[in-house]
């Protein structure tokens, strides 16, 4: 008995810890589910009813001013977001910053599902809309920066770079599961002017649905997912009398952020094209598809996403990160530039070809992101793991999300329809000279 009790313990202890790491992992899918699903309800849901909120009589100039600033607020909220709850992670724990964000930016899409209408409360009702949403980026940009570091600190070694894919993997599932919802809606209640049953509630069933689904993800972390083991032995016991952002900014790990945020500058700038302009700039604007051509492209693309993000994954734990990255940044600098190209300039191809050209330029080009969850979380040491995955994956897209601009100077130079590919390969060089300049991480121990 005295020999067998032992190895009892230790086989019922090993069950403790592998459940404690499958129930991270699932956390931070699902959050990162959430997170996207919730970051397009206004791009796909609130979109065709924005008129809703905003005066009827204006110009086209003013009212894609106000369109825009629903979604760009969003954006500067996030960075905010990751830098706060970033810290909170790496100082209280990565559970509670999960719990507090995904519980915020759960109230706030409720809320955004509540408001009145502009014929109610006149132009608050808009100022109310982006001041909200404001806000949800804040508590948005806070729903990776604990869940991602917990997972990725439970997670064995060998299997970091399938549960980094996977996390990611959460992304194009949203997008889809979104489009299927607005389509339903559409669908159940007609969008045909002011009054019609959509645009006066029909909206705002899949915002209930967001807030419903943030509010059993916050559950499951108050009762399901345990504090990161390696952050309580590690960073946890420790006196903090410095926030993260001071150790984060200095020596080494200082050096690693600059690293990182240049090799992310070049990955969102690539990223940027396939999700924000490859939709509307070119499938709508230059190949003048249909709404329902454009919306069965996409969810083929990214269906096809979803498993090549953990392929890639898989693929960068076999190969290597910095390898990996360093292969796929020359290849999205002339192939993936080439079918952008293809796609912008060649007349006459059938939608088959164009939907087969979306799915492999997409795969290409967003490849990178299966890998870099892993990737930046292995960059830091466990005192500012979270704040540096946040401010060096949030901070970064700043100057890329300016792409519009790039293209319309470019435009002065060459025809439009090439300046994406331009793109495309001035991104793909800067990732690539980033990466370069980091270490190997697949064996580092945390």
């Amino acid at each position: 008995m005295s020999t067998y009790a032992p190895a009892r313990s230790a086989a019922e202890t090993e069950q403790s810890i592998e459940k404690k790491r499958r129930n991270a992992i699932k956390g931070a899918f699902f959050s990162e589910y959430i997170d996207m699903f919730d970051i397009y309800l206004p791009v796909v849901v609130l979109s065709p009813v924005l008129f809703y909120f905003q005066p009827t009589q204006m110009s086209p100039g003013m009212a894609a001013i106000l369109a825009s600033l629903v979604f760009i607020t969003t954006l500067l909220g996030r960075p905010i977001g990751a830098l706060l709850f970033g810290m909170i992670a790496d100082k209280t724990g990565r559970r509670m910053a999960s719990i507090y964000s995904v519980s915020g930016f759960g109230v706030v899409t409720l809320l955004i599902a509540l408001l009145p209408g502009y014929e109610s409360i006149g132009i608050a009702s808009y100022w109310l809309l982006v001041l909200l949403r404001f806000v949800d980026g804040i508590f948005l940009g806070g729903g990776y920066t604990g869940a991602m570091p917990l997972a990725i600190e439970y997670s064995k070694k060998h299997q970091r770079g399938f549960v980094g894919g996977l996390i990611i993997a959460g992304f194009p599932l949203a997008y889809v599961s979104i489009n299927l919802v607005a389509m339903l809606m559409f669908m159940l209640f007609p969008l045909d002017g002011p009054g019609s049953p959509y645009v006066q509630w029909g909206w705002r069933i899949p915002f209930v649905i967001g807030a419903v689904l943030a509010g059993v993800l916050a559950l499951y972390y108050v009762y399901a997912v345990s504090e990161s083991e390696i952050w309580e032995s590690e960073a946890g016991n420790k006196p903090r009398e410095k926030l993260p952002l001071t150790d984060l900014l200095r020596g080494k790990s200082g050096r690693n952020l600059l690293q990182v945020l240049l090799m992310m500058t070049g990955f969102w700038l690539t990223q940027n094209i396939i999700t924000i302009f490859l939709p509307t700039g070119l499938l709508r604007n230059t190949l003048h598809l249909s709404g329902m051509e454009v919306t069965g492209t996409l969810l083929i693309a990214y269906s096809v996403l979803f498993f090549s993000y953990i392929a890639s994954g898989m693929i960068g734990q076999k190969i290597g990160r910095r390898r990996f990255f360093i292969v796929l940044g020359p290849i999205i600098a002339t192939v993936g530039a080439a079918i952008m190209y293809v796609l912008a300039n060649v007349q006459g191809l059938t939608l088959p070809v164009i939907i087969t050209l979306v799915c492999v330029l997409s795969v290409l080009v967003t490849a990178p992101w299966g890998v870099i969850v892993t990737y930046i979380n292995e960059r830091f040491v466990t005192d500012v793991r979270a704040t540096g995955f946040g401010v060096g994956f949030s901070l970064s897209v700043i100057i890329p999300s300016f792409y519009a601009f790039y293209m319309a100077w470019l435009g002065e130079f060459m025809p439009f329809t090439v300046t994406p590919a331009v793109l495309l390969v001035i991104g793909g060089v800067i990732a690539t000279i980033g990466a370069y300049m980091g270490p190997e991480t697949k064996d580092v121990d945390f």
